[in-house]
């Protein structure tokens, strides 16, 4: 008898699992529910149709519920939004447009209801100048608020990726635009003095950043809406996209024996199965291990959404697929930079206890002497026995497949010198001999053997100027050009010979401009009875940790 599976959900998770589910059984009967219009689009497209960048609107529509049948052979059921799930009876319930509520019985169910956009209760968010983006209804509604005519200024309220990819797009429109971010920084997966890169570009840009300050309210007021701050700061513009974050979309699943986290996540096993049997869950609403740390998490990522629609269908038909976790990598343009990061960052691995070491290196994107070499700032996580825990990285051009690679390490529980020993392609036009991957596990390397005891740029808070020694090692050229406050310069290249105007009795701090002649530094320091420390990432690490947007 052929086996019937419900699926609650298409877009990534649903969808996928709908599509396997075929490929591997041809005679089970598959029912997707959706509750838009729409069961498979390009979530993640969405701010590029509304700046534009992306033109044909239709290009989002990766399925449509005819292509599905056609292919697949699939009953999908649009406007049909699922309340209710009963494990025992092994039915739900389905309020549908065209069908009325009725109920449908299952074998097997599948739930990927995603996540909803958060909307906490604020005075005034009941506004229609509020928007928040979560499907291509909520897309056509705010492109066509930014095509008029009278639409000349927005605030986006949240500094995620959604919130950040929104700001670019509405400045690619011509709109004036503000970011307000209650966190002292942007994009949470970085640690700040990464963040910092991203915070720069789009100041540069004409975004303007207001960070550490959060919403009190908001009121319509002359035509547009204004918005005062928890500062007391009142601002105003013509509309506003809230993007501070989501919450899973699993209210329906309230009154039933499906188990869910302490803040409404499905929780699952390694197979993507519920608590109750033949109910398994995928995407944005599920409760997964963190790769790195071992501990509970919720990444609402596309990828792993795919990966696990993939597992519920193996494990429906007998396959033994199983998912290990997610190490959140991600990537995202803000106008000419782009940002990734893999695994933990220093705030996680702080919060767990979780001992770490970090270093940074400013190579370029290929080799300097063929045209166009831009710089990539990359920062690397790793414990003391030199297992990879995170990485993160800006720059303009190689960002991508730096961090690919070192997600990969990660993932197969690689170490710091497995970077070190990987032979990746070179070329001129691509990379250096050294490829930035290897330099950065060389630089741990170093760090764990105890060729150099880096410091971090935030540790200089730290610095005393009777127990220290701040070194700059640059060039006089750079060191005119901007320095640590009370830093004494002696370039590299004269050290050995004035090495006599050093204090044995102090430890020394040098630092150049990225780190590299920070760390010769150190050695022949090191070599001669001093204790020294390496600025790691150099003056150009410590300048993002100091940076300040303009109007904060």
């Amino acid at each position: 008898m052929a086996k019937k599976v419900l699926i609650v959900g298409g877009v990534a998770g649903g969808a996928s699992a709908a599509a396997r589910l075929r490929r591997l059984d041809e005679e089970a009967e598959i029912v997707l529910f959706e509750r838009g219009a729409h069961i498979s689009f390009a979530n993640c497209g969405l701010p590029y149709y509304i700046g534009e960048k992306i033109q044909d609107r239709s290009k989002l529509l990766v399925q449509t519920p005819e292509s599905m049948k056609a292919r697949f052979n699939l009953d999908v059921r649009t406007h049909s939004e699922v309340t209710k799930v009963d494990v025992k009876e092994k039915t739900v319930t389905v309020n549908s447009k065209t069908r009325g509520v009725y109920q449908e019985s299952y074998d097997d169910l599948i739930l990927s209801p995603g996540a909803k956009p958060l909307k906490p209760p604020i005075p005034g968010m009941e506004s229609e100048r509020i928007f928040t983006l979560r499907n291509m209804a909520d897309t056509d509604r705010i492109k066509s608020q930014v095509d008029r005519e009278n639409t000349r200024s927005a605030i986006v309220i949240g500094g995620g990726y959604i919130g950040v990819e929104m700001a670019e797009n509405l400045r690619h429109r011509g709109l004036d635009v503000t970011l307000v971010e209650a966190a002292p920084h942007i994009l949470a997966p970085f640690d700040a003095e990464m963040a910092a890169f991203a915070e720069k570009e789009l100041q540069d840009n004409g975004v303007r950043l207001l960070l550490g300050d959060g919403v009190q309210s908001f009121a319509e007021k002359n035509g547009g809406i204004a918005i005062v701050l928890q500062s007391g700061r009142e601002i105003g513009a013509d509309m506003v996209i809230l993007a501070i974050g989501v919450a899973p979309d699993t209210g329906f699943l309230q009154d039933s024996e499906i188990k869910l986290g302490a803040r409404g996540h499905i929780l699952v096993d390694e197979s993507m199965q519920t608590s109750c049997e033949g109910v398994y869950a995928v995407g944005d609403a599920v409760e997964v291990t963190d790769y790195v740390s071992g501990a509970p998490t919720a990444i609402p990522l596309a990828g792993p959404a795919n990966k696990q629609g993939r597992i519920a269908a193996d494990r429906i038909c007998g396959l033994p697929s199983s998912y290990k976790g997610t190490q959140g990598t991600a990537i995202i343009q803000i106008f000419s930079l782009t940002g990734a990061s893999t695994g933990a960052n220093e705030r996680t691995l702080a919060r767990l206890a979780v001992p770490y070491r970090s270093v940074y290196v400013h190579p370029s994107s290929h080799a300097t002497y063929y045209p166009g070499a831009k710089p990539i700032a990359l920062k690397l996580l790793f414990d003391n026995e030199g297992k990879i825990l995170g990485a993160q990285a800006f720059g303009a051009e190689g960002v991508d497949k730096r961090i690919d690679v070192i997600a990969t390490v990660l993932r197969l529980k690689g170490t710091v010198h497995d970077l070190a020993e990987l032979e990746l392609t070179y070329a001129p036009p691509f990379s250096s001999a050294k490829d930035p991957v290897n330099m950065a596990g060389y630089l741990a390397q170093n760090v764990l053997r105890g060729l150099t005891e880096a410091a971090a740029p935030k540790e200089l808070e730290l610095y005393d100027p009777e127990r220290h020694i701040l070194l700059d090692v640059r060039t006089v050229a750079e060191y005119d050009q901007g320095h640590i406050e009370g830093a004494r310069h002696i370039p590299v290249d004269d050290l050995r010979s004035r090495i006599g105007e050093l204090d044995p009795e102090k430890e020394i701090w040098a630092y150049c401009a990225v780190g590299m002649r920070g760390y010769i530094a150190s050695r022949i320091l090191k070599q001669r009875g001093f204790r020294v420390k390496n600025v790691t990432g150099g003056y150009r690490s410590y300048s993002m940790w100091k940076f300040v947007p303009g109007d904060r």
